[in-house]
């Protein structure tokens, strides 16, 4: 007879780690009956779900009379019905995390710590007892409840309050399909209750498997000498796997989700060619099945952030046909933003998914609009999009204050009500590069393209107050590490159109703080700033979390980098700081960066739509895809098509030809069409101060 049993399907997640576990037989059975006969008096018994989330076990009263009368300890989770235990409905959080409510784990899982139980449907109990070893709740923390558990705090595993039964009201035991982390955590509980239900006649061992969804390589593993082009390869294929780009057929439905406030959807894998154009992204919700709910979201810079990825590697098609999309096909241009006499005209929507996203005019998501248009042209020898892109530019320039500062967004009402003229003739001062600095790198490339003195010097003033300042005196969105990356790009342009010692130090010494974040394995820490400049700390406490936006780690140190609003920007200002200079420390950090991210790309046989992709965060202490996942949709497992997967795979790309976001962006023809269009756009009698001294 048998110390230890399960009962469970074929190929249950747990069956199969078990199985694979050396110097450990734990014999699975159809039936609870069974396994009751064949486990010795005293032993124990694991009754698994089969069908979660769908319908709730249901286990036989009289076997589990014979399970009480010969003293068997069981664990049994998701179940219809228990003596002395009031089960109720099924409930599906959305914010609530498993944290660790007692000793009951040891060392390994102190009271506090947090896991993650992915798309969790959790059964309400009563009868229950008081000290629950596991509960679900919506705390604050990275890896530790840092304010401690809330009063809503439900159990998810807890002993009968009469027998030796651990009663889950989830399916714990699915964790690898599920996709539940950090690994670590879930190996140390397994083992607990294995450890538990086997008493001192078995010592378990460790547990280990291979997550369905993992890094592409460990972190310390001799590389392929082709890595590079393997990972841009895989990264490209992702825009199709994904099933992100639209379809003809989904427009009705996209309408309808929208107007109905509906946000995501499941993916159906089946793609479109670009002329309808691309959805956001992967959101950090995941489903029993391990699978992501997809924002249904189309914005303007992501569709064009895709096209320039798609262009580098070769599908020139859908890449144009993104392009059209956004500059032609849809509302992104259209009404005021089409009107040569409305205040607005130049401008390209944030999306086009309803009036929410339509409204809004963006700087830093236009200055990536062009940035990716300017660059796609280049390479496609395509002149089609440089009128566009010169309205756009001057768009900007025009509500930027005479010390070269927008605000980071206007509203076509707020455009309406004050006309541009109000923002270009401001004396704004904004120290905030997330929304900023990508236009004084637009502001660069169009001076270089068209000799307008107007772009260098509202977009030096305004670098030089930034650099002045110091990150210190900076805002910072989500991490003051974001802040630091975004410099690095108008910088490196900055020493293109005028390489002088001073812009050259000013690059050397933002860069140089960034450098300082980056970790032996080449990954960059995340990294706060003073909370009270920050526009997106950490969660203030537990009903903060999943409210806003929100930074991935709740601490400096914690080993987390942030590849949606970090990594991928400090990927891009690196490869162009060493293009612009030709100085070995911008090509070695962005060598050691490359390193890092050919090896946390995601690698998956079982979910094929992530493969290839880019997380928003990695955890490169534990060496897994981990952090606080309090943003709102955008946490830890995100994927965005086009700031994450479109910045990473374009800069690969870029390193495999041996060239620049520069060298692209400058071989448009987009400097005539400025020049003809300047004095319309900003007539000579409005441009009366351009004194930045002030």
């Amino acid at each position: 007879m048998s110390q230890l049993a399960l009962v469970c399907r074929p190929g249950h997640d747990l069956h199969r780690v078990l199985a694979a576990t050396p110097g450990l037989d734990v014999p699975r059975f159809e039936s609870f009956t069974d396994a009751v006969d064949a486990v010795v008096s005293g032993g124990g018994i694991l009754v698994l779900s089969d069908s979660y989330p769908d319908h709730p076990a249901c286990i036989d009263p009289a076997a589990l009379d014979q399970a009480r009368t010969r003293d068997l300890r069981l664990y049994v989770e998701y179940v219809a019905a228990l003596p002395g235990i009031d089960i109720g409905g099924i409930q599906r959080p959305r914010w609530e995390r498993a944290v660790i409510a007692d000793d009951f784990f040891g060392a390994s899982l102190p009271a506090g710590r947090i896991l993650a139980v992915q798309g969790l449907h959790l059964q309400s109990v009563a009868g229950a007892s008081p000290a629950p070893h596991v509960v679900a709740a919506r705390v604050a923390g990275f890896d530790h409840a840092v304010y401690g558990l809330p009063a809503e705090a439900q159990p998810l595993l807890f002993q009968h309050p009469d027998l030796p039964w651990l009663i889950a009201t989830t399916c714990l035991s699915c964790f690898v399909t599920g996709r539940y982390a950090p690994t670590d955590a879930w190996a140390a509980l397994w083992r607990s209750i294995l450890q538990w239900l086997a008493g001192d006649a078995l010592t378990i061992p460790a547990l280990t498997w291979t997550p369905l969804v993992a890094p592409a390589y460990d972190r310390d593993i001799p590389m392929p000498k082709k890595a590079e082009a393997h990972a841009l390869k895989a990264g490209l294929r992702w825009f199709r796997r994904s099933g992100l780009l639209v379809r003809a057929d989904q427009e009705s439905r996209l309408a309808e989700h929208a107007e109905a406030g509906i946000a995501a959807w499941p993916a159906d894998g089946r793609v479109g060619d670009g002329s309808h154009g691309i959805l956001e992204g992967q959101m950090s919700v995941l489903q029993p099945d391990g699978s992501q709910m997809v924002s249904i979201i189309r914005r303007s810079d992501c569709v064009c952030e895709s096209a320039l990825s798609l262009a580098l590697g070769g599908d020139t098609l859908t890449a144009s046909n993104l392009l059209e999309y956004v500059y032609t096909t849809s509302a992104a241009r259209q009404g005021g933003r089409g009107e040569p006499d409305h205040p607005a005209y130049g401008h390209i929507a944030w999306g086009v998914t309803n009036d929410a996203w339509l409204k809004a005019n963006y700087g830093d998501d236009n200055a990536r609009i062009l940035l990716s248009t300017a660059a796609t042209a280049g390479l496609l020898r395509d002149d089609r999009w440089d009128e566009a892109m010169a309205l756009c530019v001057l768009a900007n320039l025009r509500t930027s204050s005479r010390f070269g500062f927008r605000p980071g967004r206007i509203d076509m009402e707020a455009l309406e009500q004050r006309g541009w003229e109000h923002y270009f003739g401001s004396d704004l001062v904004l120290l905030h590069p997330h929304y900023e600095s990508y236009l004084w790198a637009c502001f660069l490339w169009a001076y270089e393209r068209s000799g307008d003195e107007l772009f260098y010097q509202r977009a030096l003033a305004a670098i030089t107050r930034v650099v002045a300042a110091g990150p210190d005196g900076w805002r910072w969105t989500n991490g003051l590490a974001q802040e630091r990356a975004r410099m690095l790009l108008p910088l490196a342009w900055l020493v293109r159109v005028r390489d002088t010692p001073e812009h050259r130090r000013w690059l050397r010494d933002t860069a140089a703080g960034l450098i300082a974040l980056q970790d032996s394995c080449g990954a960059i820490r995340e990294e706060l700033g003073d909370p009270a400049t920050g526009n997106y700390p950490p969660p203030v406490s537990n009903e903060d979390y999943g409210k806003h936006e929100a930074a991935l780690i709740q601490a400096n140190g914690d080993a987390v980098a942030d590849l949606l609003y970090t990594t991928n920007f400090a990927f891009l200002g690196l490869h162009e700081a060493a293009a612009a200079t030709g100085e070995s420390m911008f090509q070695d950090a962005a060598d050691r960066l490359a390193d890092f991210l050919c090896r946390c790309q995601v690698r998956s046989d079982r979910r094929p739509e992530l493969d290839g992709a880019w997380f928003r965060a990695f955890d490169f202490g534990r060496w897994e895809p981990w952090g606080s996942d309090a943003d709102a949709g955008w946490g830890a497992w995100a994927v965005e098509s086009g700031w994450t997967q479109g910045w990473i795979t374009t800069v690969l790309a870029l390193r495999q030809r041996r060239s620049s976001l520069w060298d692209l962006a400058t071989a448009t023809g987009v400097g005539d069409h400025i020049r003809r269009l300047r004095e319309g756009m900003i007539p000579p009698a409005v441009v009366t101060d351009v004194d930045t001294s002030g």
